[in-house]
């Protein structure tokens, strides 16, 4: 979560003083200057609101209370090392935003392949769900769907290439496991790309299998 030093930083970044971020977020002026200078903690919900205000004015939150506009275009994860700093991305995305993932695999079961400590990143996972501000939806051809995080089904599609994305927030990533060295993600910091194959993911979650064993 945003620090109050962090709020005040990235209000002044994105040119709002605090009454303009209160008609934001919907809260009054006094709670922000109150945030912002420590007086009070933010609930979950409250910060929440604030976070996502400023995600929409591609403005994001870093380690040590760092602040910086989102960098755009492109940026490739490849190989088993360079995953996991892509899984790591995700994942403090969603610590700091909260929201859904959509993940579409031809072989979910890859990702257990290429993940470092798959345990350590199930119990995280399940840990952000479990707060209610995180969801989690795998679409896959090919799985043990036995996740405990995210909501499973079956694709109805067959036979594609070893491929996967991840529609998450404003970013998409395109991730192929047939590239050498695997995997290979190409990370696109692009909300109409994301909105796109999240659009596309609907429409095949509509048209899913439930898990005979989940039924």
């Amino acid at each position: 979560m945003a620090t109050g030093t962090q709020i005040r930083i990235g209000r002044v970044l994105a040119g709002w003083d605090a009454k303009t971020l209160a008609e934001l977020t919907g809260l009054s002026k006094e709670s922000i200057l109150n945030i912002e200078r420590g007086t009070f903690r933010a609930r979950p919900a409250t910060m929440e609101k604030i976070l996502r205000v400023f995600d929409d004015a591609e403005i994001e939150f870093t380690e040590n209370e760092g602040v910086r506009r989102r960098p755009e275009g492109v940026e490739i994860f490849v190989g088993h090392e360079r995953f996991h700093e892509f899984t790591e991305f995700v994942y403090q995305h969603l610590v700091q935003y909260g929201g859904e993932v959509c993940i579409s695999a031809s072989d979910e079961r890859l990702f257990l392949k290429y993940r470092k400590e798959p345990e350590v990143y199930r119990q995280r996972m399940k840990a952000l769900v479990d707060t209610g501000r995180v969801k989690v939806r795998i679409l896959a051809e090919e799985s043990n769907f036995n996740s405990i995080f995210a909501e499973m089904r079956k694709s109805a599609q067959k036979g594609t290439a070893p491929t996967s994305f991840y529609a998450f927030g404003k970013c998409l990533a395109l991730i192929s496991f047939a590239h050498t060295p695997s995997p290979y993600v190409v990370l696109l910091k692009s909300g109409p790309f994301a909105e796109a194959y999240r659009q596309a993911f609907n429409e095949s979650w509509g048209l899913a299998e439930i898990p005979a064993e989940k039924q």
